[in-house]
């Protein structure tokens, strides 16, 4: 997210298997990358983005509470622009969350869609349709089932001021 320095995601490096932290060299490469990413928003005709975060997103502390607390900011700030949609599927969703693993769904300017499913070790592209179409109808049952993006905002302000 915006605002982050090379120590922030250096912290976020270190995984609870005792995994090494980002090298300052892949740090910066990686904030370099998110900061890329995040001015295409803005750009004079930004991609509309609809993103469903888990909340365990939310509510798992990582890099302390001022890195959190900025994290939690930036969320606030992207569900504010007007080509973005934010939404949290709440924990009480429970097995009706049909997703596990980090999913991007694109729609290519030729109306053509693809799906990115990631894992800690892999990644899988999706091109054909006929894959992709039934991960497209779980992702909108699960913005169905998402809190609203008004409700997303409040417990994501909640969370901010120590509210839960």
């Amino acid at each position: 997210m915006a605002g982050r320095t090379r120590e922030d995601v250096a912290a976020e490096g270190q995984c609870s298997h005792g995994c090494d932290r980002s090298a300052p060299e892949q740090a910066d490469e990686r904030v370099s990358l998110v900061a890329e990413r995040q001015a295409k928003l803005v750009r004079t005709t930004p991609p509309l983005v609809f993103m469903v975060l888990d909340e365990s997103c939310l509510r798992r502390p990582i890099g302390g509470s001022a890195v959190m607390d900025a994290q939690l900011a930036r969320l606030v700030d992207f569900a504010e622009l007007p080509n973005t949609v934010l939404q949290v599927a709440p924990f009480d969703m429970g097995e009706r969350r049909p997703f596990d693993q980090p999913l991007h769904l694109l729609t290519l300017s030729d109306r053509q869609l693809m799906s990115y499913a990631e894992s800690a070790h892999r990644g899988h592209l999706e091109r054909e349709s006929t894959s992709v179409l039934p991960i497209l109808t779980a992702y909108h049952q699960l913005q169905a089932e998402a809190l609203s993006q008004a409700a997303s905002v409040d417990m994501i302000n909640q969370l901010r001021n120590g509210i839960s």
